[in-house]
């Protein structure tokens, strides 16, 4: 079994620290000290999670994020941000962090997370691999492969994101069932992210531009105004 996180921290103490902790927990720490290598080593490498600083020299944490999950769409990412504008934290989940915590930080609250971000993950994998609930979701011209993470649109590929793709299948295996958006954040996120609604907005905005013929008008995810958002039904769309 993969073991091996890879960090990308600057700070020498920080990096030092983490290795340490997370041999405690039984994992291998890659550690890389800017973004260029990191980026490199995340690319051309296996790990169970990414540990990513947002502030890197050479390439900041937001552009190796970025870059990540345009190749590595399900590799966890956990971000660690000195700073405390809900601007970064926000922005960092839109691009595809699974989790962040701010500097400085509690070892034990860090250590929380990075288990829970990696059950999480497992638990993904290990439900869509299930034998007893359907691998294929069927909605109209709209068709979601839970085992292969895959979903078309009229036999035509729609790339989502990992965040993307665990919103459509939570929403797709509950047709007619309406979500708060902190709901959302909790059961996709894992985490309690008060005051964070503009992340749900975005990631549903992004995933209606991608399957919805026009987005303005969805035929899939419906808007539950007062309360957040719900899934289509079958007979809906006959």
């Amino acid at each position: 079994m993969n073991k091996k996180i890879l960090v990308i921290e600057d700070d020498p103490d920080i990096a030092d620290l983490l290795e340490i902790h997370l041999k405690d927990l039984g994992y291998i720490a890659d550690v890389a000290t800017d973004g260029a290598n990191g980026l490199s080593r995340a690319l051309n490498n296996e790990y169970v999670l990414v540990i990513l600083d947002l502030m890197l020299p050479k390439l900041g944490g937001i552009e190796v994020c970025k870059r990540i999950r345009e190749t590595k769409k399900e590799l966890p990412i956990l971000m660690l941000t000195a700073k405390s504008e809900e601007f970064d934290k926000v922005l960092g989940l839109e691009l595809g962090a699974d989790d962040y915590i701010t500097k400085p930080f509690s070892l034990r609250e860090l250590m929380a997370r990075i288990k829970a971000v990696i059950r999480r993950v497992d638990a993904v994998k290990e439900a869509a691999s299930g034998d007893d609930k359907p691998k294929k979701l069927q909605f109209a011209d709209l068709t979601i492969d839970q085992e292969k993470r895959k979903v078309t649109l009229k036999d035509t590929v729609v790339e989502l994101t990992a965040k993307e793709f665990d919103l459509l299948v939570l929403f797709a295996s509950h047709p007619g069932r309406t979500y708060s958006r902190q709901e959302l954040l909790d059961i996709v996120w894992g985490y309690q992210f008060d005051g964070y609604d503009h992340t749900v907005n975005s990631h549903i905005n992004r995933l209606r531009n991608k399957i919805e013929a026009d987005a303005s008008e969805p035929k899939y995810i419906r808007t539950v105004w007062g309360v957040g958002y719900r899934f289509v039904e079958l007979e809906e769309l006959d």
